[in-house]
C-alpha cells in the first residue's frame, strides 16, 4: 500500500477542520513556459500535437502525493481510481479512502479540479494564461502506480499533459474514425490505434494533444502527472443556453409570419423554411441575447467551486478597515471574471452571474484589472477599495464567497 493508512485518515481529518482552499505549507514554486507561446500558438494550437522536452525547466510538483490522496477523500472533490486490467479498464468513482485493495501496481488516481482547492497549483495554471481564461476547464491531477493508464482515449477538448515526477509513455495516433471499445457510444474509450508519437516523459516534459486525437498512457514507473484542459462550447451546449436565456428573461416570442402560402396543404416551402431559420438567425445576432448568453455560459465552472464561507457579510467599512491593516484580497481557486469586447454595457460575468457596473463609473482599464489579477494586496487594495463601487464589488465578492481576505 502505497500510501499508509494513517496519513490518509489523517488528510481526511485535517481538511474537514480547515477551509478547504487554506494551504497550511506554501511552496511558492514559479512556473516559467520554457519554450515559445506565440510559435506555439501559431503553428501547433489546435492543429497538430506536440511534445515539448523540458517545457518547464526544473520542474517541482506542486503537490505531493498524500496531499491528492487527501483531496480524493473529500465529498465535493471529483476523483476516481482507474484499475488495469487485462484488455478492459474499471472505474471506482471517489472519495477514496482506503487504497489497500488496490496494490503495488497496475492502478491510477485521478483528481479533477485541483485548482479549485488547492491554492499551491495556482502559479502552475498562471503559467498556461497565453490561452484565455474563458477556455480553462481544470486541473487535474493523477497519481500512477507502474502499469496504471486510463486507456486509449479521444477527448473533445484541448490538453497539455505534463510531467511531475516518474516516467510515463505516451502514444498518440493520427484523426480519424474509431469504433468505440465493446461498442459503448458513452465512453470515450476506442478499440487500439496506430501510433504518430511515441515518447517518454519525465519531469518537465509536456505533450500537447488537441481534440480528437487518440492517445494513450503507461506509467512506467510510479508518477504524478498534470492535465491541464482548454474546453470550448458545442454547438448543442450554445444552443441550449440561449434558449434557457430567451426563457429566463421571457424573450424570443417574435413568430413567424409569411406573405405566401404552398397550394399542397401537407407541404412546408423553401421559402418558409428559409424564413424560420432566418427567424432564429435574428435573435441570434442581437448583441443583448447572445452577449449575455456567451459571458454567463463561459464564465461558468464545470466543476464544484470551493466557496470560502463568511460567518457575517462584509460592510465597505470592515472591508477598507481590514485593507489598511495589511489584508490583501484574493479570489478562490477556479474563479473565472469575464470580459466581452464590444459589450456596450459596462459588466462583469462571475461564474455564470452578472456583476453591473454601468451606473458606477467604472474604467474598461479597472475592468480589466479586476478581470485579470487574481489577488489584490497592498497600496493598490486600499486604491481600489476607496472607488466605491470597486470596493463595493469585492465586498459582493467576499460576501459570495468568491474571495477572501487572506
Amino acid at each position: 500500500m502505497l500510501f499508509p493508512e494513517y496519513v490518509i485518515y489523517g488528510l481526511c481529518y485535517f481538511r474537514h477542520i480547515l477551509p478547504l482552499n487554506y494551504s497550511g505549507l506554501m511552496s511558492y514554486a514559479m512556473y516559467t513556459p520554457d519554450f515559445d507561446t506565440l510559435e506555439f500558438l501559431a503553428h501547433h494550437w489546435q492543429k497538430q500535437p506536440l511534445v515539448i522536452k523540458g517545457a518547464f525547466a526544473h520542474f517541482q510538483d506542486p503537490i505531493a502525493p498524500d496531499e491528492l490522496a487527501g483531496l480524493a477523500c473529500e465529498e465535493e472533490v471529483a476523483s476516481r481510481i482507474v484499475l488495469t486490467k487485462k484488455d478492459n479498464w474499471e472505474i471506482i468513482q471517489g472519495p477514496i479512502e482506503d487504497y489497500s485493495p488496490f496494490g503495488d501496481a497496475n492502478w491510477q488516481l485521478l483528481v479533477q479540479a485541483v485548482n479549485h482547492w488547492y491554492p499551491d497549483v495556482e502559479p502552475l495554471v498562471s503559467a498556461f494564461r497565453f490561452i484565455p481564461d474563458w477556455r480553462f476547464d481544470d486541473l487535474m491531477v493523477s497519481y500512477a502506480t507502474p502499469g496504471g493508464g486510463v486507456g486509449p482515449h479521444i477527448d473533445n477538448y484541448d490538453v497539455f499533459l505534463l510531467q511531475g515526477e516518474g516516467r510515463r509513455r505516451w502514444k498518440v495516433g493520427a484523426k480519424g474514425q474509431y469504433s468505440p471499445r465493446g461498442g459503448d457510444t458513452h465512453t470515450a474509450l476506442i478499440d487500439d490505434f496506430e501510433p504518430i508519437l511515441d515518447v517518454v516523459l519525465e519531469a518537465g516534459d509536456m505533450l500537447y494533444i488537441p481534440p480528437g486525437f487518440p492517445h494513450r498512457g503507461e506509467t512506467l514507473e510510479t508518477a504524478l502527472s498534470y492535465s491541464i484542459g482548454f474546453r470550448a462550447p458545442s454547438q448543442q451546449e450554445l444552443f441550449s443556453s440561449i434558449a434557457d436565456h430567451l426563457i429566463d428573461t421571457n424573450g424570443g416570442n417574435k413568430r413567424f409570419t409569411s406573405n405566401q402560402e404552398p397550394a399542397s396543404p401537407s407541404l412546408l416551402s423553401i421559402e418558409q423554411q428559409e424564413g424560420m431559420l432566418a427567424l432564429v438567425s435574428e435573435i441570434l445576432s442581437q448583441p443583448e441575447h447572445y452577449q449575455t448568453v456567451l459571458g454567463q455560459t463561459l464564465s461558468q465552472n464545470r466543476f464544484e467551486l470551493d466557496l470560502a464561507e463568511q460567518e457575517d457579510n462584509y460592510t465597505l467599512e470592515e472591508l477598507l478597515e481590514a485593507v489598511e491593516d495589511g489584508a490583501s484580497i484574493q479570489r478562490i481557486g477556479g474563479l473565472k471574471v469575464i470580459r466581452l469586447e464590444g459589450d456596450k454595457l459596462v459588466r462583469l460575468f462571475i461564474n455564470g452571474e452578472i456583476y453591473d457596473f454601468n451606473e458606477a463609473n467604472a474604467s474598461n482599464e479597472e475592468l480589466m484589472l479586476l478581470a485579470d489579477q487574481f489577488s489584490f494586496e497592498g497600496e493598490q487594495a486600499l486604491s481600489l477599495c476607496q472607488h466605491e463601487a470597486i470596493g463595493q464589488y469585492f465586498v459582493w465578492l467576499l460576501n459570495s464567497g468568491y474571495a477572501y481576505l487572506a
